[in-house]
């Protein structure tokens, strides 16, 4: 309901448009699965939302602009990585910062400043990213799920910098379709993934990775993947449970989730 009023502030939507879709939700209240991650549910509330706006990509123009802004920041970024001590390191953190870029959970975010705050203060909740570097240098690929647009830009950052370190290639996987300010093809092209990775639909369109609604595809690689790396609450919330040699690089964005990985709110973290 929160995201309801919210979102549809933001996307210029009266009060009254608003308590309508308030409304037309609670009714669909007798539907919903308790059992089913967030991701999943709010497909349904998404789609209302694209209805209402008469939009089938209502967050495009917010998601280029996000875009843009992480391009700006791209060179400076870059040059950071490559005359750092430990590149993949510094690369690393600075992909797990982009996650702050979320519509679903604030409307406003400040990346310049989320990625000063990760290299001053250097603390994290949860930060195993010798674990995962381990399991990178044996891996012959590496499958790595997508997230938010303009995260994209600080994922091809790290994915540059794992195939020059490590000649890892990569698959990076996005949503289906349009979902919030999630990334779809279009988006991950705008951001230059194609230059270091191989860009594939999971064929889920939900704003993270239900396995059940994704494509044979997708899902073969999936399940073949000696290393995955899932970026974001929404991937962290729908994988969690799988047995799959996953690392989780995300913000905790609410206290269930925080709860959940034994961390504070706000926090970020690389584990599996």
């Amino acid at each position: 309901m929160n995201q309801i009023v919210r979102i549809g502030r933001m996307l210029n939507l009266s009060e009254a448009e608003c308590f309508a879709m308030m409304r037309e939700f609670a009714a669909q209240f007798a539907e919903l699965e308790l059992a089913d991650p967030p991701p999943k549910t709010s497909i349904k509330l998404f789609d209302m939302i694209s209805r209402y706006t008469g939009l089938p990509d209502p967050f495009k123009s917010i998601k280029d602009e996000s875009t843009e802004k992480a391009m700006a920041l791209y060179p400076e970024l870059k040059q950071r990585v490559e005359a750092a001590a430990d590149p993949l390191s510094l690369a690393a953190k600075f992909a797990v910062a982009g996650n702050v870029i979320d519509f679903a959970v604030a409307s406003q975010f400040d990346l310049p400043a989320e990625i000063d705050r990760v290299v001053e203060e250097g603390s994290f909740g949860k930060w195993h990213e010798a674990d995962f570097f381990k399991a990178l240098g044996e891996a012959e690929w590496l499958l790595y799920l997508g997230d938010n647009t303009g995260e994209t830009v600080l994922d091809r950052l790290f994915i540059e910098t794992i195939v020059k370190k490590t000649a890892t290639p990569v698959t990076y996987v996005v949503r289906e379709k349009p979902i919030i300010n999630d990334a779809v093809r279009a988006d991950a092209l705008a951001a230059g993934i194609d230059s270091c990775a191989e860009i594939i639909s999971s064929g889920c369109r939900a704003p993270g990775t239900v396995l059940e609604l994704c494509s044979p595809e997708f899902l073969k690689l999936f399940h073949s993947a000696p290393l995955i790396v899932s970026k974001g609450q929404g991937n962290f919330e729908t994988l969690s449970e799988e047995d799959a040699p996953i690392f989780f690089f995300l913000k905790a964005k609410c206290q269930m989730v925080a709860e959940h990985l034994k961390v504070n709110l706000g926090e970020l973290v690389l584990t599996d």
